[in-house]
Formats: structure tokens, C-alpha cells, sequence
């Protein structure tokens, strides 16, 4: 078993399709907003945003249930066991999260000195600023839900003994640090840390499987070694301007 097995390649695959609808049904709801009447529309905007997250979210961790399920299946584990898939995200934190991606978007003093410059920004400029943040936020809450299916039929499957990151080639350093951690994460305590944009996913590890990084992120974990181990408390930004400077796949930007 690794990070970058054929069946997580198959759902990282299915879940960017998936996103692909979400990001355009996302782009189609933004006729909701009226610019003139920002607070008659940004209702309606919310609750059918909040529609779609469900949706998709209930889509995403049907396809992370069915992986974890043949995952469990190939590694031949003894005892009957089926994924559960997880709850759509509450709708309180849903809105939370879109209300943060418009907070650019509401009318401000430019003189007021706590009005920044993305708030100073003509109207136009910053919805199309909170389209992106919403798009962005949508496809973070949706993934999470996936790989809260996986994580949660960890903790509840006796034959599981942990998860794995399992991080995109061209994933940002952050998440490519915790990939090269490798299966040590089981504890209820431990959560997926995950930023806007992340499709990383969650590869479960069953009872006499052995688990082995794949050819990139062993690699990833020789920079972090070579560049970043030895600095404790800098470890992550040398990590990142090594990946800049060493990996094959870096991100872009990343200098």
C-alpha cells in the first residue's frame, strides 16, 4: 500500500471531475447577486450555495465510501464492514464560510483606516474576488466531507490501523510535508489539516498491509530531510523554497 496507489489515483481523479461541476455550478449561481442590492440577494445567493455544497458533499463521500470499501475488500481483512458516509457539512458553518468569502464585497468608508485595499477595490473587481474565495470555500467544505468518510471508517473499522496523506504531485509544500509523515495518523484527536483549493486525499491501511511512501513523496521526504530537518522551527519555509528549488514538480510560485 502507498500514498499513490491505483485506487486513490482513480477517486483523486473522480473527485477533480466532481469539482469541476461544483466550480461551474458555483460560477452560474453568481446571477443571484444584485451589486445594487447586496443584502435583498445575498440571501437567496446562501441558500442556494448551501443546496449545492450538500449535494456535491453527498456525492464526494459516496465516492470516498465506495474507494475506502474496495480499498478494504483488496486488502482481504477479516469481518464484514461498511464505510458510512459522512453528513453534508452543517449549514451554519457553510454560511460562516461564504459570508467570509463576500466580506470584501459590502460597502465601506475608504477613509475609515481599518477598510483595507481589496475593500477600497470598484464593486466589479471585488465580487469577482468573493466568486473566486466561494468557489474556493465550496470545493474545500465538499472535499472535506469526503475525506471525513475515510477518516471516520478508520476510527470505526477494527481492521484499520491508520491513514495516510496522499498528496498530489503538484500539492503545495504544506501538505507535502504531512504526506512524507506516511500511515501514522488514527487518533480521534488528529484532523485532516486542509486549506482552500487542497485535493489531497486519505488512504486507508489495513491489518497486514505494510505501508510504503511512493516514488515522489519518498522523495519529498529526502528534501525535507537534506534541507529542512536539521533547522527546527524553520523546517517548513526551507521545505518550501527546497521543493522550489529541487523537486520535479513544484509549485508554481513557490519561490
Amino acid at each position: 500500500m502507498t500514498d499513490q496507489s491505483r485506487s486513490a489515483a482513480r477517486l483523486r481523479s473522480a473527485q477533480t471531475g466532481l469539482t469541476r461541476l461544483l466550480v461551474r455550478e458555483v460560477r452560474g449561481l453568481r446571477r443571484f447577486i444584485l451589486p445594487s442590492s447586496l443584502r435583498e440577494t445575498v440571501p437567496d445567493w446562501l441558500a442556494a450555495m448551501d443546496v449545492v455544497v450538500s449535494q456535491y458533499s453527498q456525492a464526494s463521500a459516496s465516492l470516498s465510501a465506495d474507494f475506502y470499501d474496495a480499498a478494504r475488500a483488496a486488502a482481504g481483512v477479516d469481518g464484514a464492514f461498511t464505510a458510512p458516509v459522512a453528513d453534508r457539512p452543517p449549514r451554519e458553518q457553510v454560511e460562516r464560510s461564504l459570508r467570509w468569502a463576500l466580506k470584501d464585497v459590502w460597502p465601506r468608508d475608504p477613509e475609515d483606516p481599518s477598510t483595507s485595499d481589496a475593500q477600497r477595490e470598484p464593486l466589479p473587481v471585488r465580487v469577482d474576488a468573493a466568486e473566486s474565495k466561494a468557489e474556493a470555500v465550496a470545493q474545500k467544505l465538499v472535499a472535506d466531507t469526503a475525506r471525513n468518510t475515510v477518516r471516520e471508517a478508520v476510527r470505526r473499522d477494527r481492521q484499520a490501523t491508520a491513514w495516510a496523506r496522499s498528496a498530489a504531485r503538484g500539492a503545495c509544500h504544506f501538505c507535502k510535508a504531512l504526506a512524507i509523515r506516511g500511515a501514522v495518523f488514527k487518533e480521534d484527536t488528529v484532523r485532516f489539516s486542509a486549506h482552500d483549493g487542497c485535493h489531497c486525499g486519505v488512504v486507508p491501511v489495513f491489518r497486514g498491509q505494510r505501508f510504503e511512501l511512493s516514488p515522489q513523496a519518498a522523495e519529498w521526504d529526502r528534501i525535507y530531510r537534506q534541507f529542512a530537518a536539521p533547522y527546527s522551527g524553520d523546517q517548513l519555509r526551507r521545505f518550501r523554497l527546497a521543493l522550489a528549488e529541487h523537486d520535479s514538480n513544484p509549485l508554481p510560485g513557490s519561490f
